[in-house]
């Protein structure tokens, strides 16, 4: 964990409005950048989207993640998907839309979307150490029917570094929950991307509208800048 002799407290350049946190009491949460998302032949590309969308989003989350390792903050991972008899997953979900394969079906990184299977997992650029803790959820919102809020008591969280895809979604979803939970969401702007390059700007004004009606929104170079007084 953190080293409490150093600084604790950073102040981040967000929007609506600068605001100062504790960092021993954050954590980085890193939505679903699976490659069922982000890579050909996913559950991404089977909707019919450009999963291309969603590169931008690697290389900003990719810095925050080396300096939340290197000063050792708590690092959470979650990935989207479904256990394999798919009994967690209900059929308004399995059923909606016309997509190329449906959840379940065999696809080019195993059965699209299914917990085991190649492409439920991370991204290679993004690959959990083994010391961080890696949350499988059957829904968009990280703290449906999972033990995150477990998690984050344990360790005493009271902010999150929230990154990931989809902005409007999973991203967005996870945010509101959090946010109801009483928790403090900073949303890393670069850091989350969509399929739909309007829907993710939409997404980050309505998080931080009305005074941050949600949480904060603030890109990861002001997010580095701040952890430096973790860093030196």
């Amino acid at each position: 964990m953190l080293n409490s002799t150093k600084p604790a407290r950073g102040i981040i350049n967000a929007e609506p409005e600068p605001i100062e946190l504790d960092w021993l009491v954050t954590a980085l949460l890193i939505i679903d950048m699976q490659r069922d998302f982000l890579e050909p032949g996913g559950f991404g590309e089977t909707l019919g989207n450009n999963v291309s969308q969603l590169a931008r989003a690697v290389n900003p989350i990719g810095a925050v993640l080396k300096a939340a390792r290197d000063t050792g903050m708590l690092v959470i991972h979650t990935r989207e998907g479904h256990l394999p008899d798919l009994s967690d997953a209900p059929p308004a979900k399995l059923e909606r839309g016309a997509p190329s394969l449906r959840i379940g079906d065999p696809g080019p990184m195993g059965r699209i979307l299914i917990r085991g299977e190649a492409g439920h997992d991370i991204i290679p650029e993004l690959y959990p150490l083994d010391s961080e803790i890696v949350i499988d959820k059957p829904g968009k919102g990280a703290f449906y029917a999972t033990e995150l809020g477990d998690v984050l008591e344990k360790y005493g969280i009271e902010n999150l570094l929230v990154c990931g895809v989809t902005t409007e979604v999973c991203v967005n979803t996870t945010v509101r929950e959090a946010n109801d939970r009483g928790y403090r969401c900073i949303v890393i702007s670069d850091g989350c991307a969509s399929y739909f390059p309007e829907f993710h700007e939409m997404g980050l004004k309505m998080i931080k509208a009305q005074g941050g009606i949600f949480g904060w929104v603030a890109d990861s170079a002001a997010i580095l800048v701040a952890m430096k007084t973790l860093t030196g």
